[in-house]
């Protein structure tokens, strides 16, 4: 047994080389090539890019951590954020959502490829309104009609659309197939079943419902979380899976939750 585990033992030598050079190289790629392979990346050095792959804190030599290129979202969600709305900040929520009609619809559901709001989740809206807000997400449009909302608008908007019944999920499989990325997502890259966080089989706080949504405006979405032109996701998450998806992957996911059917949409318009 001793002459097994020696130096002495050529094939001992060899089995330890081999996880060596396996250890450097693993760590090189990890660590160093991985995080200069981001489609933006934001690093001070090489220690910097180390640091962002383990985790661990980016002081600048100041000891302040550098600053991002653009503002995330500040806007702090709890499974109970929003759950259970006054029926005074519904009604409230229901005067202001009168500005709001041209874009997304008298009834939440938009004539346009705008978001359909209605019976979107309260936390969502809430946190998308102060995301516009704060300028952690822009848009032409939103952007100044955020700009002049307070808080209490913000919850009482949020409240009138979480109020208004949704579109249903309404997949015919005969005419949209079922894509795998969305079914079972891609557990080999780190993606799990869209349904997971947005609605069919969970809903993570802060994720929206997508049946319905305007397959231009998912596409749209897609892109520019994977392009970093949107940027207001906590943890990145949505970035960090849309950056993986091919293209063909997101266009069938913003088809498949685009699929209902024209007088289910007319009807509730």
């Amino acid at each position: 047994m001793n002459e097994l585990f020696s130096f002495r033992n050529p094939y001992f030598v060899a089995a330890v080389s081999v996880a060596v050079v396996y250890f450097i190289v693993s760590a090189v790629v990890g660590l160093i090539v991985l995080p200069y392979a981001q489609a933006q990346p934001n690093f001070t050095g090489l220690w910097d890019a180390i640091c962002s792959a383990a985790g661990l804190p980016r002081p600048t030599p100041s000891g302040e951590a550098p600053p991002l290129p653009f503002k995330v979202s500040n806007a702090v969600l709890t499974s109970t954020t929003m759950a259970h709305p006054n029926q005074q900040s519904i009604g409230r929520g229901a005067t202001l959502a009168q500005r709001c009609a041209i874009c997304h619809g008298p009834t939440g559901i938009s004539r346009a490829d705008s978001p359909n709001l209605a019976g979107q989740y309260a936390s969502v809206i809430y946190k998308e309104l102060l995301d516009f807000r704060s300028g952690a997400r822009t848009n032409a449009v939103m952007t100044p009609f955020a700009k002049n909302l307070s808080d209490q608008d913000i919850v009482d908007l949020a409240a009138y659309y979480a109020y208004l019944p949704r579109l249903p999920a309404y997949h015919p499989e005969m005419r949209i197939p079922l894509p795998r990325i969305v079914i079972y997502g891609a557990p080999l890259r780190g993606i799990a079943p869209c349904g997971a966080c947005h609605g069919s089989l969970d809903n993570k706080a802060g994720a929206p419902w997508l049946e319905g949504q305007s397959a231009v405006y998912m596409r749209a979405q897609l892109e520019a979380f994977a392009s970093s032109e949107r940027h207001n996701d906590i943890n990145e998450q949505m970035r960090n899976i849309a950056r993986t998806m091919t293209p063909e992957e997101i266009d069938q996911a913003a088809k498949y939750y685009a699929s209902q059917p024209p007088e289910i949409v007319k009807a509730m318009q």
